[in-house]
């Protein structure tokens, strides 16, 4: 199964999600692919926002070796799910998706019918704290959609 995660420059939530998920999935004994990616061009080829990489770093993850790309036509025929980490991204990967693609196209916190985590907010512009917060939400996420994939 093959996952992408996108926020809007890919330097805070959807390279956290992607750090996350691989870590759930790998406890979870689930074989994901995972990728992340930007609905925006601002930061590629950068690292992670290094308030994103301190905050993993804190339970143990790391995701220093992630770079930012901008996501690709080609991304909805490669992935079977990509995650928007807002309403804003989701409606951006909308106008972008192909109609007959592969992808499950959706926002992750609303990934199926009765869930709702909500959105994940940017932390971008604010201090440490709204990334451990961004953190724990996506823990939460994460571990439900993981669990969910083995139903």
């Amino acid at each position: 199964m093959k996952v992408l995660t996108v926020c809007l420059g890919n330097i805070c939530r959807s390279p956290a999600a992607q750090g996350i998920l691989q870590h759930v999935a790998d406890q979870q004994g689930v074989a994901l692919e995972l990728d992340s990616a930007g609905t925006a061009a601002y930061h590629i080829g950068k690292q992670p926002d290094k308030r994103s990489i301190k905050a993993l770093n804190e339970v143990g993850l790391d995701i220093t070796h992630q770079r930012a790309r901008q996501v690709a036509q080609d991304d909805f025929d490669q992935f079977d799910w990509i995650l928007a980490m807002d309403s804003e991204n989701l409606a951006n990967l909308k106008r972008l998706k192909p109609a007959n693609c592969r992808a499950k196209v959706v926002m992750f916190g609303r990934y199926r019918d009765g869930v709702n985590f909500g959105e994940v907010d940017d932390p971008y512009y604010g201090g440490d704290s709204g990334f451990a917060s961004m953190r724990e939400q996506l823990f939460e996420i994460a571990e439900d959609f993981v669990a969910n994939l083995t139903k």
